[in-house]
Formats: structure tokens, C-alpha cells, sequence
């Protein structure tokens, strides 16, 4: 069955087209969006989403190229509206994390004066510009956008600084900060 043809019956609630759409592609989406986030149960939460999506919108949707690749590229832009909602969250739980480290800073009490010490050494590994973006962010707590005003770099600098920070110290400290 050709597209239109079988555009024609989805749009017709033709519930068969449907199942037989669903049958055909689920699979191999599942596979490409785990191949995305390597997370069996997120990719077919996604592709689920995307084919309900699908479904409810389908007088409404207009395909210009394959059914195959709309769906592909549906299931995509699914994924990444994943990843933006979760960047937000973990952005929270990443400066949740850091105040518990400026709080235990201030505090400072014996015990955790090797942890500190490890940390500000781990700190001091990092390359000078990236250290630098870091202690403007987490310690004196400035903006992204105030930090690429001052250093005269752009935000997306200051967030990759900020990002290869981040994974090098989560790397390299979560050993001794547990």
C-alpha cells in the first residue's frame, strides 16, 4: 500500500491502518531511540508517545516525504523535547548538589575537611578557563550570562566550560563525597 493510500485510510479512522502502521514500525524506532538514549523502557515510552500523537493528530498532519521517515523524524523531536524538559531537572538537582557543597563548605565541620580539601584539588586540575567559568558559577554564584559579559566569551562557552566541569568532577569526586 502506498502512502496516500494508507494516509488516506488513517485518516478515514480506519483503526486496521493503524495496527498494521504500529505492527510495521514500532520496532525499528524503538531501536533507533534506544539507540539515542540507550534506555529500553525510555525509547518505547517515547515511540508510544509519538504514535498516540500520531494517531490523534492524524487529519491534521500533512506528509510530504515517507510515512517511514515522518515517523522517524517524530519519534526524534520526541526525544528531544525528552531531553530538554530533563535538562531542567537535572539543572535543579545540579545546583541542589552544589549548595549542599557551599553548605558544607560553611560549616566545615573536621570530617569533611579531606573532602573539601580533594575537592578544591580536583577544582584546581581543571583547565584555567574552565576553573575559572566554574568558581564564577558555583562558588560566587554568577550567571551564565553575567560570566560570558565579564570573561567576553559566549554563553554557549560558558555552558560547555561549565559542562566538561561538571563531568570531570563528577567523575573524579563521587568516590570520596558519598
Amino acid at each position: 500500500m502506498d502512502n496516500k493510500d494508507f494516509l488516506r485510510r488513517l485518516r478515514e479512522d480506519d483503526t486496521a491502518a493503524y495496527t498494521t502502521l504500529f505492527n510495521l514500525y514500532y520496532d525499528w524506532l524503538c531501536n533507533y531511540i534506544f539507540g539515542l538514549c540507550r534506555n529500553r523502557a525510555l525509547a518505547e515510552d517515547l515511540v508510544q508517545d509519538t504514535m498516540i500523537k500520531f494517531w490523534e493528530k492524524r487529519k491534521e498532519i500533512r506528509i510530504t516525504s515517507s510515512l517511514k521517515s515522518y515517523l522517524f523524524k517524530a519519534c526524534h523531536n520526541q526525544f528531544l523535547l525528552h531531553l530538554r524538559q530533563n535538562k531542567f531537572k537535572v539543572d535543579i538537582l545540579d545546583s541542589i548538589n552544589w549548595e549542599v557543597l557551599a553548605q558544607i563548605h560553611d560549616s566545615q565541620p573536621v570530617s569533611q575537611a579531606p573532602k573539601l580539601e580533594k575537592l578544591h584539588s580536583l577544582i584546581a586540575k581543571l583547565p584555567p578557563r574552565c576553573r575559572e567559568v566554574f568558581i564564577l558559577n558555583k562558588l560566587e554564584r554568577r550567571k551564565y550570562k553575567e560570566i560570558a559579559t565579564d570573561l567576553d566569551i559566549s554563553i554557549k562557552t560558558v555552558e560547555n566550560h561549565m559542562s566538561k566541569a561538571l563531568h570531570y568532577l563528577r567523575e573524579h569526586a563521587t568516590y570520596f563525597l558519598l
